[in-house]
């Protein structure tokens, strides 16, 4: 039987006007961003730290730290390197979810496209990763527009 091991991480950043809001590798058409030292993909980031704590290797932090090196960086390329890495373990992904919370835009038009992009990045197909949005109902930063949060999960394997 495979070894399977289960991480779950979050992420929030807050809404800035004149920034691209980029989720799951995709640009999504809104007046508003999300502000952070790289692309501040919340997706790609919960990935990512799902993903290192399911193999106790740590945070994001500590393999892509807030220096010059990976300031306006794309999460996309972090995840993939972060997999790159994995696949280097021995491990592989058997499935992610991540939700995010965001009161709008609607990111339903877009999941289609950020889950080809996000399996790609994981060397895995769209079927082995989901990515569904809620807006919170009003309540807390992201509901009332303020900034936006991710949940994810992730199963790796070997």
């Amino acid at each position: 039987m495979a070894e399977q091991r289960v991480g779950v991480a979050y992420d929030a950043h807050r809404l800035v006007p004149d920034r691209p809001l980029v989720l799951g590798g995709v640009t999504i058409p809104s007046d508003v961003g999300l502000d952070g030292h790289s692309d501040a993909d919340i997706v790609c980031h919960a990935l990512i730290d799902a993903t290192l704590g399911a193999l106790a290797l740590g945070d994001i932090g500590r393999w892509f730290p807030g220096t010059d090196e990976w300031k306006g960086a794309s999460s996309l390329e972090l995840l993939r390197s972060t997999y790159d890495r994995v696949r280097e373990l021995g491990w592989s992904l058997g499935n992610a979810d991540c939700m995010v919370v965001l009161a709008r835009p609607r990111i339903a038009p877009h999941t289609d496209a950020m889950r080809a992009r996000l399996a790609a990045a994981m060397g895995a197909a769209p079927a082995q990763v989901s990515v569904r949005g809620t807006t919170g109902d009003g309540l807390g930063f992201a509901g009332q527009g303020e900034g936006a949060a991710a949940h994810a999960v992730v199963l790796v394997s070997r």
